[in-house]
């Protein structure tokens, strides 16, 4: 009898807990799945932003243009004789243009970049490659800074965590970078990231004998996503260090007293107790990184414009430059797709369970 009037008491106090939530669900189904429709359903249309134009279902046309790529052998430039042309200086074998090798027909395909396998040239071809870049850029920037600020993050943090005379100050100065608004801290790295010697880092690489003082770092491909990385972990870490922090916060003093009785050093204290305990967190502190860099606009907005696009950039050009509703809105719903294959991917590999199970 005493199970039964449990077992009722439990579905009583599940049935208020639904009717308590569903404001919370109505107010959800009206600022956030709505407007999620309203992009899915503009996805597969060819829509024009700001315009009286009639819209046309177009089906999965917007995601082709998108994602449709090719891979294709680049054949070698051949002499009179038939045998492959080489540079004189270098001695590498010279290969015809990619652009010649990509189809045209039905639709036009641009290289991406090109690559040797066994000895072989291929390019890779996209109908959009500005998009490709700019997903390949997107996970690159994601996953290079999200590791570094976790590994960066989690020393700052064992540092503060530590019983120092002026721990409090420093725990507030760590936070300066990340309290300095992005459009600001943006601006500022782009001026000591100039191409010359009016640029901070030009001129500290020329004192030191590193350089002419004239490394191109914003207009130069190669050196653009290492500096918007560089950007991204100066600002952010000490955001990831504040998460870790409290979770260190949480961890009982008494479990590193019994470690030092049984004579545990500190890299194996770390290593035994730390971390596991810090499984939570950390996996929080992932989530919530490697999602908002995976979303990045700002940095790539203010400092390179449309040098190179994050997905989120590349998004934002589409729908107010080139004013394509229904190109922007596949591009978001791919962004989401992303966004949710990495948050599952993190719970799972993390081992985050719900509490049913």
């Amino acid at each position: 009898m005493a199970k039964e009037g449990s077992s009722d008491l439990a579905k009583r106090e599940q049935r208020l807990a639904y009717w308590l939530l569903a404001p919370t669900f109505l107010i959800l189904l009206v600022i956030a799945i709505y407007p999620l429709f309203s992009v899915f359903y503009n996805s597969f249309t060819n829509s024009v932003f700001a315009s009286t134009a009639p819209t046309e279902f177009v089906g999965l046309q917007n995601y082709r243009g998108l994602l449709s790529m090719t891979i294709r052998q680049v054949p070698p430039r051949l002499d009179e004789s038939g045998q492959p042309i080489v540079d004189p200086a270098t001695g590498a074998v010279q290969y015809e243009s990619a652009v010649t090798v990509l189809p045209r027909e039905p639709v036009r395909f641009r290289p991406v970049t090109q690559f040797s396998l066994f000895g072989t040239q291929f390019v890779l071809g996209a109908t959009d490659p500005n998009f490709i870049r700019a997903v390949w850029d997107t996970i690159v920037f994601a996953v290079a800074t999200v590791f570094l600020e976790l590994v960066l993050g989690m020393i700052v943090a064992l540092i503060v965590n530590a019983n120092f005379k002026g721990r409090g100050l420093m725990r507030a100065i760590i936070l300066i970078p990340w309290a300095i608004p992005t459009a600001v801290s943006s601006q500022m790295w782009a001026y000591m990231l100039q191409p010359n010697r009016t640029g901070f880092f030009n001129t500290v690489f020329w004192y030191l004998g590193l350089g002419n003082g004239e490394i191109p770092f914003l207009s130069d491909p190669a050196w653009q996503l290492p500096s918007m990385i560089m950007i991204d972990v100066w600002k952010t870490t000490p955001f990831m260090a504040l998460l870790l922090l409290a979770g260190l916060q949480l961890i009982p003093a008494d479990i590193y007293e019994a470690a030092d009785v049984d004579g545990a050093g500190p890299v194996r204290s770390f290593f035994q107790l730390t971390l596991p305990l810090l499984k939570g967190t950390i996996a929080v502190a992932l989530v919530f990184r490697t999602l908002d860099a995976l979303r990045v606009f700002d940095l790539f907005q203010i400092v390179l414009g449309q040098a190179r696009y994050s997905m989120a950039s590349f998004t934002y050009y589409q729908l107010i430059q080139n004013r394509a509703m229904g190109y922007s809105s596949a591009s978001s719903v791919i962004i989401f797709v992303v966004l949710s294959v990495f948050a599952v991917a993190y719970m799972r590999s993390l081992g985050v369970k719900s509490d049913d199970h």
